[in-house]
């Protein structure tokens, strides 16, 4: 199973997501497979994410790896709807089910973001 950590331990993730109010969010997960625990963090994300995109309010998700020789960091990107929605995808029995498909030893640091308008560079 995945330990979850906080990268803001001044607003833990759960709470990110009661407090979100409304509108698309953005999900970065960054995550460490254990020591020979890539592939199999791989598979488990495949399979978390095939059934996370059949769930309402799922718009996309994107898997990035690290480029380092023997990189063993993730980072997922995922575009909800809204918070409510990814909270009640986490919710289902068949995501509940997968929780324990990564490796021992797996560590996430998943955090809500929103997309920010910076003028002359990029919009929201």
């Amino acid at each position: 199973m995945m330990e979850l950590k906080d990268l803001d331990p001044s607003f833990p993730f759960f709470s990110q997501l009661e407090d979100a109010g409304e509108g698309p969010i953005t999900v970065i997960n960054t995550f460490v497979a254990p020591e020979g625990g890539v592939e199999a963090s791989l598979e488990a994300w495949s399979q978390e994410a095939a059934a996370m995109r059949a769930q309402p309010g799922f718009i996309s998700a994107q898997l990035y790896c690290g480029v380092g020789k023997g990189s063993r960091l993730l980072t997922n990107v995922a575009v909800w709807e809204s918070a409510a929605a990814l909270q009640e995808a986490f919710s289902q029995p068949q995501f509940q089910e997968m929780l324990s498909l990564p490796p021992e030893g797996s560590v996430a640091y998943p955090i809500l973001m929103r997309k920010q308008a910076v003028a002359g560079i990029c919009v929201a």
